[in-house]
């Protein structure tokens, strides 16, 4: 999550993966944002928009 706390706007998967220096392939991605999807249902990140993910604000 600390990808999220040092972002200034909505993050996508592919950065994710770029901040995380993992490498940038098809499948890296596909997965990076199958976990982003699950992890709004306990509230951290928020998709804002399709797609784009950010930590909530309190």
């Amino acid at each position: 999550m600390a990808v999220f706390a040092t972002a200034d706007a909505p993050l996508r998967a592919r950065q994710v993966c770029e901040s995380m220096d993992m490498e940038i392939a098809p499948n890296n991605i596909n997965n990076t944002r199958l976990k982003l999807k699950r992890l709004p249902e306990r509230g951290i990140p928020v998709e804002t928009e399709q797609g784009l993910f950010t930590q909530p604000r309190p």
